[in-house]
Formats: structure tokens, C-alpha cells, sequence
């Protein structure tokens, strides 16, 4: 018997801004359950954000902001030294933001994932994640938040009931991990996985047996709730197709995660 019957496929859209394209969103969406919309912070505008809750909701996939530091020339991808205070309010920004253009196509938001160098931060750091579920608990505390499966499990659980919100934790098919469940920093090589048959292999072994080969072969033990796969490369569609018929062959049903959650 699988370790569990349903699960979420989370991915990266949005990203693209005025002249700018970026990412294969048309092709993407259809693919996954989940979509994380960028805000207008690290990538995206407001023409684009609107344009993807549409898509999202086109598809009957979960929409979710993805929010990210203000550093659009490094696509939210450095560190920034910022409080607390102004984290909250860099996603209560760009959460509200989406927020109005789903309410004007008549859906709410399922969820909302940090970005980038946030997210990478709050990893490292649980009073940032504590601040995210925060600002999601006044804003809406039925807006999931996404975090890293694996590292801090138990205390952001703590955190999820102090500001009564859910938290859907996450894997990431398409990256390396280290032995403590933290993801291979991109600047290694190796970081990034490209080959898709392994790639699903993988998935498929994470979320039937709660088992994932870290970068030094030894096995690490992690239970998501959804899994991600980057959609700016053009290997991301190939992939997700690969990931999403190797899940559905092995008895998994692919659904959003406020289905199940």
C-alpha cells in the first residue's frame, strides 16, 4: 500500500513582466494541481498576475501567491537584510494584491509560498516562517502555507496552531538534497536534477515509501504534502508529464492541496 493515496503538484508560474517572458505557463498549468504566483516583487505584473489566476482558474488549479523579497534584477534570489516587520509586510503586499485579482474572478486563494531567498531564509530561520504565518493568519487563516519538508517539521507545526493556519509541507523533485533534508545550494554542482525517468522514480519512491536518496546516497526520511517542479526550463514540461503518469501508475491521485489538507 503507498504511504498515502493523494497528492499536490505544486509549480512557479507567473514570472514573466512586461516584455518580458519568462517560464511556459500555457503549457505548465494544465499539468500541475497547484500554481505559485509570482506578486510583482521578484517577477511578474499585474497584467501577468491576473492572466495566470485566469489560467489557474481555467484549469481548476489551487491559485497561491508567491511572494519574494523586492529584487527583481536578482529574481528574489539574494539575501536581503530585512526585520521581521518588513517581511510581513512585503507578503501581506503582495498576498493582498493577488488576493483582489482572484476576488474579481470570483476564487480565493488556496495558499502562498515564499519565494526564493525568503523561503531559503526561513529555512534557516523559523522566526521568518513565523512571521509569514503571521501575516497570512490577518489576512486569511485559511490560506495554506508552504514550507520545506524535513528540517523544523515539529516546530513549524507549533507554529501552523499558534496562528490557527495549515501548512502543507513540500518536496522538491527536481533538487539534490543533503543528508539533514536542507536542499543542495544551487551553486553546486549537481543542485539541479535534469533527467526526468529518475526524476519521477523519485517522486514516486518519496511519496509511496517516505524515502528520498540525499546527494551522499545515504537515505533521508521525508513526508510531503505536495511536490514542486521549477517550470522556467524547457525540460519542465517533459518532466511534470513524466512525474504525473509515473504518480497516476502507481495508484496516486493528483488533487490540490486544499482538497486534502
Amino acid at each position: 500500500m503507498p504511504l498515502r493515496n493523494k497528492i499536490d503538484l505544486n509549480s512557479d508560474v507567473g514570472e514573466s513582466f512586461g516584455i518580458y517572458k519568462l517560464g511556459l505557463d500555457e503549457e505548465m498549468i494544465p499539468l500541475i494541481s497547484s500554481a505559485n504566483i509570482a506578486c510583482g516583487f521578484h517577477a511578474g505584473d499585474p497584467a501577468v498576475m491576473k492572466r495566470t489566476i485566469s489560467l489557474a482558474k481555467e484549469n481548476n488549479v489551487g491559485a497561491g501567491a508567491h511572494p519574494g523579497f523586492p529584487d527583481l534584477i536578482g529574481f528574489g534570489r539574494r539575501n536581503m537584510h530585512a526585520t521581521l516587520e518588513e517581511i510581513k509586510d512585503y507578503v501581506t503586499y503582495q498576498v493582498g494584491a493577488l488576493q483582489a485579482f482572484a476576488s474579481s474572478q470570483e476564487i480565493r486563494l488556496q495558499h502562498v509560498k515564499p519565494h526564493g531567498a525568503l523561503y531559503n531564509m526561513a529555512v534557516q530561520n523559523v522566526d521568518v516562517w513565523d512571521a509569514v504565518a503571521e501575516a497570512l493568519a490577518v489576512l486569511d487563516r485559511n490560506l495554506i502555507l508552504l514550507a520545506l519538508a524535513g528540517p523544523n517539521r515539529r516546530k513549524l507545526e507549533v507554529i501552523a496552531t499558534r496562528h490557527s493556519i495549515r501548512i502543507a509541507f513540500e518536496f522538491f523533485a527536481d533538487r539534490a538534497y543533503n543528508q539533514d533534508g536542507s536542499l543542495v545550494s544551487r551553486r553546486e554542482a549537481g543542485a539541479v536534477l535534469h533527467n526526468s525517468e529518475e526524476v519521477a522514480e523519485r517522486v514516486v519512491k518519496m511519496v509511496t515509501e517516505g524515502v528520498v536518496l540525499a546527494k551522499d546516497d545515504s537515505e533521508l526520511r521525508l513526508e510531503a504534502d505536495t511536490i514542486c517542479v521549477h517550470g522556467d526550463n524547457p525540460e519542465a514540461v517533459g518532466l511534470v508529464k513524466n512525474i504525473r503518469e509515473s504518480l497516476i501508475g502507481s495508484g496516486i491521485e493528483i488533487v490540490p492541496m486544499g482538497t486534502f489538507l
